[in-house]
C-alpha cells in the first residue's frame, strides 16, 4: 500500500487558465484523488485577478513578487516531500529552492527559457529555428527586443543572461518534464541530461463511450486556440478559400491577430463561411465540437505538443495540421487525420475537402484519434507515471537525508537555510516498471 506524499506546485501566476494551467488542475486534482496532498505556492502581483485553485489543492499559498522571505514559512507550513516547479520568473526564488534538501522536479511548459522569442521561428519569415541558446540570439537574430503591446514604449527588452542562469538553475532540478520528445530534443540541444528528462502529457479523457461529432452536412471546420501569428488562422483561410465543396468555419478564440485575419477573411470572399466567435469557456466548447466534421491545427510554430488538436480527437473529430514541433507525435498520417507539410496551403486545403467529401472515412479517423488519446494520455496513465517517478525520488531523498551529520543547513537566508523535516519512517513503494516506462 502507498503511502501519501506532500507535493506543493510551484508557478509563477493564478491569473490565466492556459495549457500550463490545464496541466497543473489535471495533475493535483488526480494526485489528490489518490490520497496525496497537494499544494500550490503561486507567486503574482497583488493587483493580479486570482483563478480558483482552491477545488484542485490542499492548500494555496500566494506570495508577492519577491516570495523568498516569506516562502521559507510556507515550507515549515506545508512540509512538501517534493517541490513540482512550472512556471517561474523570479531566479533568486528558484535558486533558493534548489537549496533546500528536497527532491525539485520542473515542468517545461513551452520554449521560453531557451529562446527570447519564446516560441522558436522568426516573426518575419516564419522559419523554425533549430540553434540553441547562444550569441547568436542577440545578433543577428535581435531575439531580445520583442513588441510590448499595450502598454508606453512599443518595445521591450528580454535578458539573455537570465535564459541562460534558468537554465543553469533547471539543470541542478533532479528531473524536467516535457510534452514531447520534441521537447526534449530542444533541452538536450541546449545541455541538458537527456537521462532526466520524461514526458507527462495528462488530458481529461472519457472513455469510448462519450460523445462524438455529428459529421452532419453542415460541413463544419473547427478551430480553437488563441488567434496570433504562430497559430497560422490566416494560412487556414487561405486555404480554405481553395475549398471547392460548401462548407462552413467556426473560429473560436482571441488574439492580436484577430483584426488582420477577419479582414483578411473579407478579401477572400469568406464572409458568409467564416465565423469569429471570440473567447469561449472550456465547458462551453462541447457544443461546437460535437457539430463539427474536422479541427483545423494550422500552427506554424514548433508547437511544444500541440494540445488542441488531442482535446479535440476526445471528440471522435479528424485533425487537419501542420508538420510542426510535436504535433506528428501525436498525430498520424492517414489514420487519426491528415499531417500536412509545414506551410503548404493548398495541400491542407486538399486535405480538408477530402475528409468533408467523405465522412464515413472522416469518422473512421475520428475513432482511431479517440482511441489513441484514450490509450495514451488519459490522467490516470499519465498520472501512474509520474507519481511513481516522485516516489522514487522522495524515497532517494530520505536516504540520503539519514547520511547527513546534521538535521539542519548552514546560515543563509531564509528560504535557504530551510530543511524540511521528513517522514523519514515513511517508505513509499513505486511500481519500477511504470518509472521505467516514463
Amino acid at each position: 500500500m502507498r503511502a501519501d506524499m506532500n507535493v506543493l506546485f510551484v508557478h509563477e501566476s493564478a491569473g490565466v487558465s492556459g495549457g500550463a494551467e490545464t496541466n497543473i488542475q489535471i495533475t493535483a486534482e488526480e494526485l489528490k484523488r489518490r490520497g496525496h496532498t497537494v499544494g500550490l505556492l503561486c507567486i503574482q502581483p497583488p493587483e493580479c485577478k486570482k483563478f480558483s485553485w482552491e477545488k484542485y489543492f490542499s492548500k494555496v499559498f500566494y506570495l508577492n513578487p519577491e516570495p523568498t522571505p516569506a516562502s521559507a514559512e510556507v515550507l515549515q507550513t506545508f512540509k512538501p516531500d517534493l517541490l513540482y516547479i512550472h512556471k517561474i520568473k523570479q531566479l533568486d526564488f528558484f535558486e533558493a529552492l534548489l537549496a533546500t534538501s528536497l527532491p525539485t522536479v520542473r515542468m517545461v511548459h513551452d520554449h521560453e527559457m531557451y529562446c527570447l522569442r519564446q516560441y522558436k521561428y522568426n516573426p518575419l519569415t516564419r522559419a523554425i529555428c533549430t540553434r540553441s541558446a547562444s550569441g547568436f540570439c542577440v545578433f543577428p537574430c535581435l531575439a531580445p527586443l520583442a513588441r510590448n503591446r499595450g502598454a508606453r514604449f512599443p518595445v521591450k527588452w528580454a535578458s539573455y543572461a537570465d535564459r541562460h542562469r534558468e537554465m543553469d538553475l533547471s539543470k541542478k532540478c533532479d528531473r524536467l518534464i516535457v510534452y514531447s520528445d520534441y521537447s526534449k530534443g530542444e533541452l538536450v540541444r541546449n545541455g541538458f541530461d537527456p537521462a532526466k528528462i520524461h514526458m507527462h502529457v495528462p488530458i481529461r479523457c472519457w472513455g469510448n463511450d462519450g460523445p462524438v461529432a455529428s459529421f452532419n452536412e453542415r460541413n463544419l471546420v473547427l478551430f480553437a486556440g488563441q488567434i496570433i501569428r504562430g497559430k497560422g488562422v490566416d494560412l487556414l483561410l487561405r486555404a480554405l478559400s481553395r475549398v471547392t465543396i460548401p462548407f462552413e468555419c467556426i473560429l473560436l478564440g482571441e488574439g492580436s491577430h484577430r483584426s488582420y485575419c477577419e479582414k483578411l477573411s473579407a478579401r477572400l470572399g469568406l464572409t458568409d463561411r467564416v465565423k469569429f466567435v471570440g473567447y469561449v469557456p472550456h465547458e462551453q466548447m462541447r457544443g461546437y465540437y460535437l457539430d463539427a466534421s474536422v479541427f483545423a491545427m494550422p500552427s506554424v510554430w514548433p508547437e511544444p505538443f500541440g494540445m488542441a488538436g488531442p482535446e479535440a480527437m476526445r471528440y471522435g473529430l479528424p485533425v487537419v495540421a501542420f508538420d510542426a514541433g510535436g504535433i506528428r507525435e501525436w498525430l498520424k498520417d492517414g489514420v487519426n487525420g491528415c499531417l500536412v507539410p509545414w506551410m503548404d496551403t493548398q495541400s491542407f486545403a486538399t486535405r480538408l475537402e477530402q475528409l468533408l467529401g467523405d465522412k464515413r472515412r472522416a469518422a473512421e479517423m475520428g475513432r482511431n484519434g479517440l482511441e489513441h488519446v484514450n490509450s495514451s494520455y488519459s490522467a490516470a496513465t499519465q498520472v501512474d507515471r509520474l507519481e511513481n517517478l516522485f516516489i522514487s525520488l522522495v524515497n532517494e531523498g530520505q536516504f540520503s537525508l539519514r547520511q547527513r551529520t546534521s538535521p539542519t543547513a548552514p546560515e543563509g537566508n531564509a528560504a535557504e537555510s530551510f530543511i524540511v523535516s521528513k517522514r523519514v519512517g515513511q517508505n513509499l513503494q513505486p511500481d519500477s516498471a511504470t518509472v521505467n516506462a516514463l
